[in-house]
C-alpha cells in the first residue's frame, strides 16, 4: 500500500507568535519553524504501517515556498521514503491545497492518505475533508486509532459522545489526532541519510491546478488582554458580579 502524507510547515509550537506591525499577518522573520504537531504524528504512524509491513513506501508532500524542503527532510530523517514539494509562493487555503493533493495523489496513485486534522496556525480543519470529497474517497477524521486487514482500514475516532470506530474500504483519507500515537526523533544517521533520499518539485501549474486565493484578509490583531481575576466573598456576590459586572446572567 503507497502512503501519501502531507505536512506543512508551520511557526514552532514553543514560539510565541507576533502580529506585524502593519496587522497584515503574523511576524514570520528570523521566527523558529517546525513540522505541524499533527502532522508528525501523521508520519509516524506511516512509518509504523511501513515496519508492519502494511504500507510499501511513503510520501512526504508539502505545499509553499522553497524552505517547506526543510520540513519534508524531517519527515524523510523519521523514515518516509521520498518528499514532493509544490513550491508556490502564493497564500495557499484549504480548497487550494485539496485540489494540489488531489492531483498528486492521482499521480502517484497512492492508496492511502494520512494527515494532520488541522495546522496550528490556521486551524481551519477542512483540507482533509476536502481532499476526501474531490477524490470521491471514505474518510476517517479525529483518528485516535488505525488497524488495516485485508483491505479494510479500521479506524477509532474521537466525538463528543466518546470513541466511535468506522471500517473504510481503501483507498480512503485518514486526518489523525493527538492521542494515535507519540512521533519519534529523527537520529543523527537517518538524517544524515535523508539528505540523500529525493525530493520532486512541482508547481501548481505542472499539475494543472488553479490554486489562487479566494479569500482577502483585512486586519489580524491580537486578542485583547484578559483582566485579572477577583476572589468572591460569597455565591450571592459571584452571581450579583455575572449578572451586573459581567452581564452573563
Amino acid at each position: 500500500m503507497k502512503v501519501l502524507v502531507p505536512i506543512k510547515r508551520v511557526i514552532d509550537a514553543n514560539v510565541k507568535v507576533r502580529v506585524k506591525a502593519d496587522k497584515t499577518g503574523v511576524e514570520l522573520t528570523n521566527v523558529k519553524m517546525a513540522m505541524n504537531p499533527f502532522c508528525e504524528i501523521a508520519v509516524e504512524e506511516a512509518c509504523r504501517m511501513k515496519e508492519a509491513g502494511t504500507a510499501s513506501e511513503i510520501i512526504a508532500v508539502s505545499a509553499g515556498g522553497a524552505q517547506a524542503q526543510e520540513t519534508i527532510r524531517t519527515a524523510l530523517a523519521m523514515g518516509a521514503d521520498r518528499g514532493v514539494l509544490i513550491q508556490s509562493d502564493m497564500a495557499l487555503e484549504p480548497l487550494g491545497i485539496a485540489k494540489l493533493l488531489k492531483a498528486v495523489v492521482e499521480k502517484e496513485s497512492a492508496e492511502l492518505v494520512i494527515m494532520g486534522k488541522q495546522a496550528i496556525d490556521g486551524d481551519n480543519n477542512q483540507t482533509g475533508q476536502m481532499l476526501a470529497a474531490l477524490l470521491g474517497w471514505a474518510q476517517g477524521t479525529f483518528v485516535s486509532r488505525i488497524k488495516v486487514e485485508d483491505g479494510t482500514v479500521k479506524a477509532t475516532r474521537e466525538v463528543d459522545g466518546g470513541l466511535e470506530t468506522v471500517a473504510l474500504k481503501s483507498p480512503c483519507v485518514l486526518t489523525v489526532d493527538l492521542r494515535l500515537n507519540q512521533p519519534r526523533y529523527a537520529s543523527l544517521p537517518n538524517i544524515m541519510k535523508a539528505k540523500k533520499k529525493p525530493i520532486e518539485t512541482v508547481t501548481p501549474e505542472d499539475l494543472g491546478v488553479d490554486a489562487s486565493p479566494r479569500l482577502t484578509v483585512v486586519q489580524v490583531v491580537e486578542p485583547a488582554s484578559r483582566k485579572a481575576g477577583v476572589i468572591v466573598a460569597s455565591a450571592a456576590e459571584l452571581v450579583e458580579k455575572l449578572k451586573n459586572e459581567a452581564k452573563v446572567i
